[in-house]
């Protein structure tokens, strides 16, 4: 999957469910994927600083990243440390709910 679909997707799905943060200056929304055993979580959050990515694996915060050329720099690397994180299966399901 290219990433200007990535950008895409997420986009909408972020315009689609995102909740205010309590003083709608902050906004963000998540995606979780289940596998045997397994969870991943991206939660895009959207703020006077700019676009940020909170990653979890397992319920555990994996990374904090800011910017979308940087997350999607990093997602081949998070693709090697969770085994359970494939791009195009997050993607896909995510879109799905669109």
């Amino acid at each position: 999957m290219d990433t200007q679909k990535i950008m895409d997707i997420f986009e909408a799905y972020f315009e689609k469910y995102k909740k205010t943060e309590g003083d709608r200056t902050v906004w963000s929304a998540y995606w979780v994927v289940y596998q045997p055993g397994h969870s991943f979580e991206i939660n895009m959050t959207k703020c006077p600083r700019g676009t940020r990515f909170k990653v979890f694996a397992d319920k555990r915060k994996v990374a904090e990243i800011e910017g979308w050329d940087a997350f999607l720099s990093n997602l081949d690397a998070l693709e090697q440390a969770h085994d359970f994180f494939e791009r195009r299966d997050f993607f896909t399901q995510m879109e799905e709910m669109l």
